[in-house]
């Protein structure tokens, strides 16, 4: 139990400024994350590695693979905020691209 609470620390720390830094610069982020939700899930799943795991990766993989889970969770209520006739629109772009 020990090293999960001391894996999470790690994390936390590694993660908090990469989190700060990656919202500030991005419009979609700051308006659509909130900063402290985006950590917790962040840590938790980084501090499923080991301490010696998560040190193993380079700033630039992990700021790599904290934007991607950003991008992913701030467009995925996207289409919920969208009209019908905005759907329709999105469908259609979806389906003309999956002919071409």
């Amino acid at each position: 139990m020990q090293e999960v609470s001391e894996a999470r620390d790690i994390a936390r720390e590694r993660i908090s400024g990469i989190v700060e830094k990656l919202i500030e610069g991005n419009s979609l982020y700051h308006v659509k994350l909130d900063r402290e939700e985006m950590l917790k899930l962040l840590v938790s799943l980084f501090g499923k590695f080991s301490p010696e795991e998560f040190n193993a990766i380079s700033d630039n993989h992990l700021i790599e693979r904290i934007d991607s889970i950003l991008i992913l969770e701030a467009v995925s209520g996207t289409l919920n905020d969208l009209t019908p006739e905005q759907i329709e629109i999105f469908d259609a772009a979806v389906e003309g691209r999956e002919r071409g």
